[in-house]
């Protein structure tokens, strides 16, 4: 059950040409980027739809009513709903914060990594879980990623986030043909205890596949996601231990990234108060 109803008034976050990154304001735009995430999952890469998903096309789950839905969207290419052009969304992240989860049975992350450790160790941090992050493929450049990641920053900032954490995909499901990438993540970016997170015991994929000398720099680097490398840009870490979700084709990273150690230069970049593309 959703805690409050979408805001209709929720402000501009900020604008880049003719892309624009708000939240969702109603429940049509939801549907919509509900339609971004099953063209980019399930046409493009390899997720399986089950009848329901496919027959709607949409991707979706219960989270989705409990989340806040980052979107971007494209002034300049409208699409029609009931004889009214909209604005085409281009790109979209889901936001589930702490207060949120912990009234509805907990972050959807749960499934795949014990996260319980880390919220106790920092009861008095406020945690966000990112997530169904994706964007359709004309638009994926350096101005759509950079306005999804100036939304983000202006979320954090307006609901006072202490701690940004969610699953990250490798796409595959061998773990022995990511084998560069998840040692490179393992021995140069495990999380320090403090922020240590380990993935379930059952679904506990180990990523220490290479010794770390045997591990070449940069064909580690080009097998990283963009989305992943961006979060490593910004000082997150990774959990001990990764997990094959079968059914959207990934092998799944834990990102945790505390506020605190984002680096100064993308603060400065982007604004200490989210003024970049305000």
């Amino acid at each position: 059950m959703r805690i409050a109803p979408l805001d209709r008034s929720t402000p501009t976050f900020g604008q880049l040409g003719t892309l624009e990154v708000r939240l969702a304001r109603t429940m049509g735009e939801v549907r919509r980027a509900q339609q971004v995430r099953y063209e980019v999952f399930y046409e493009e890469m390899a997720a399986q739809a089950d009848p329901f998903t496919m027959a709607t096309r949409r991707d979706r789950d219960q989270f989705d009513s409990l989340c806040d839905h980052l979107l971007v969207l494209d002034h300049n290419v409208a699409t029609r709903r009931f004889r009214k052009a909209k604005p085409r969304i281009v790109g979209t992240y889901r936001l589930l914060r702490q207060e949120i989860a912990e009234h509805n049975g907990g972050f959807y992350s749960k499934s795949e990594f014990n996260l319980a450790p880390m919220l106790e160790r920092h009861p008095g941090l406020n945690f966000l879980e990112l997530g169904r992050s994706c964007v359709l493929k004309p638009y994926r450049d350096k101005r759509t990623v950079e306005l999804l990641w100036h939304g983000a920053w202006s979320y954090t900032l307006r609901h006072n986030v202490d701690v940004l954490f969610g699953c990250a995909s490798l796409s595959g499901t061998n773990p022995d043909e990511l084998k560069v990438a998840l040692s490179y993540l393992y021995h140069h970016h495990l999380a320090p205890e403090e922020w240590r997170v380990r993935a379930l015991e059952a679904r506990h994929v180990d990523m220490n596949r290479l010794p770390v000398e045997e591990i070449d720099m940069k064909t580690a680097l080009r097998a990283l996601p963009p989305l992943i490398k961006g979060y490593l840009r910004l000082g997150a870490y990774v959990a001990d231990g990764a997990v094959v979700d079968h059914q959207f084709g990934t092998t799944d990273v834990m990102i945790v990234l505390p506020v605190s150690g984002i680096s100064h230069r993308y603060i400065n970049y982007y604004g200490a108060n989210a003024t970049r593309h305000a």
